[in-house]
């Protein structure tokens, strides 16, 4: 199994926007741009709404039928590890890895040197094409290269093994997952990493480094876009070089984590597309959940008021929903309406404050990352939530389509 080129993650907490973000990917090939669907859901967010990996799987499944889509997709376990992996097996085509929890962790001692003796060859000057700078490596850098993700690559090792066992080692797309680190990884660390992955034998198609900057849940990138552009590019640089070298997979790709709405650096992305011929992974789930919430207040009546309330439940639960974000949201709490406020607003304002619309005066983006982590608020209401969905469809579907189409894949991917 392969995975195309260009790749969108369009997850959906709540498992009823299949066809609105499918019908995104048909606009897009009707304006000659190739793309494919990864329907995406983390464990952490089947345990709060109370679904289970083959939901999503049947709203993929559904959303092809009903839409008649005759090219591929798939179903990504998303941020799997060895102690959840196992329900997502059967549904699933895709797996994220994530083993950044083990980067700086301590390896074994025999492990290192089969590292260090690996890579013997590369010590010295090393040129790779596309990197400006000559890398001088020496074994102290192979050492501290190996100490730090050694194991990492080891225990995504196990995962990939494990995956194959039971479903076949051809029968997935896999992707290793080193974003929620500390620090962005260097050229050097990024082209021992990869070393390390075809070590394991991990037929990884697509990897999500760590860049510089905030990549906060919905709201657009903080931080140096031309330091960005540079380590974007770099990154396919040392790719391309390491697939000649280690023999890994032809179509390995970046994958580009909490992707969504970073609007400042989709131009940098698209012209190092361009440039290099390159695919890419575009991981945008989270806002179609925010994209319900705006139809449901553009829906207005019972609409509006779900999404009053969903906004007063989690200003009241600021602290319970945020902790488990805290390292991918930055909010501050003086700049958030009361809920007093709020329950004053008609749709359109509504619609306004949470619209990531960067010329729009009325964009919040503190009540928009509060909403992005209040999904729990919408799962606790139950029947009543998907009730309104379902009775409010057209309208949330509108906004759900828009916004996939028109914010991200028009910015990135076409002309």
């Amino acid at each position: 199994m392969k995975i195309e080129k260009y790749s969108i993650g369009t997850g959906d907490r709540f498992a009823h926007q299949g066809k609105a973000q499918l019908a995104a990917i048909i606009k897009a090939k009707q304006q000659g741009c190739s793309l494919v669907p990864v329907w995406n859901k983390s464990n952490r967010e089947h345990s709060i709404i109370g679904t289970k990996p083959a939901d999503l799987r049947a709203e993929a499944d559904a959303a092809v039928k009903a839409l008649d889509w005759k090219d591929s997709y798939y179903v990504d376990a998303d941020h799997i590890n060895l102690n959840t992996v196992d329900s997502f097996i059967e549904p699933s085509n895709f797996f994220t890895l994530d083993v950044a929890d083990y980067i700086g962790q301590k390896c074994d001692e025999n492990d290192l040197k089969n590292f260090i003796a690996q890579n013997k060859k590369f010590l010295g000057t090393l040129s790779i094409p596309g990197v400006d700078a000559k890398l001088n490596i020496t074994e102290k850098d192979l050492e501290q290269i190996g100490s730090k993700f050694l194991l990492a690559v080891k225990k995504a090792g196990e995962i990939f093994r494990h995956v194959a066992e039971k479903k076949g080692a051809d029968n997935s797309v896999t992707e290793v997952s080193m974003d929620e680190s500390n620090q962005p990884q260097t050229p050097v660390e990024m082209f021992f990493i990869l070393s390390a992955i075809a070590a394991e034998k991990i037929p990884a198609q697509t990897i999500a480094p760590k860049f510089t900057g905030r990549f906060n849940k919905g709201v657009d990138y903080v931080g140096d876009v031309a330091q960005f552009e540079k380590e974007f590019n770099e990154d396919i640089a040392v790719i391309n070089f390491s697939i000649k070298q280690f023999g890994l997979p032809a179509n390995l790709k970046l994958s580009v984590h909490s992707g969504s709405d970073k609007f400042s650096i989709y131009q940098p992305i698209k012209r190092a597309l361009k440039k290099t011929g390159a695919g890419i992974h575009l991981k945008t789930a989270g806002t179609t959940w925010l994209e319900e919430v705006i139809g449901l207040a553009i829906a207005g009546g019972e609409g509006l008021t779900i999404a009053k309330e969903v906004y007063k439940q989690a200003l009241e639960h600021f602290d319970e929903l945020c902790g488990p974000y805290a390292t991918v949201i930055d909010i501050n709490p003086a700049k958030l309406p009361t809920s007093d406020e709020v329950a004053k607003w008609d749709s359109e304002k509504y619609a306004k404050t949470l619209r990531h619309d960067l010329d729009c005066p009325d964009y919040n983006p503190n009540f928009r990352q509060l909403i992005h982590v209040g999904y729990k608020i919408a799962a606790n209401m139950g029947a009543r939530y998907i009730n309104a969905l379902e009775k409010f469809e057209t309208t949330i579907a509108q906004t759900v389509t828009e916004n996939i189409y028109d914010r991200h894949i028009k910015r990135i991917f076409i002309d």
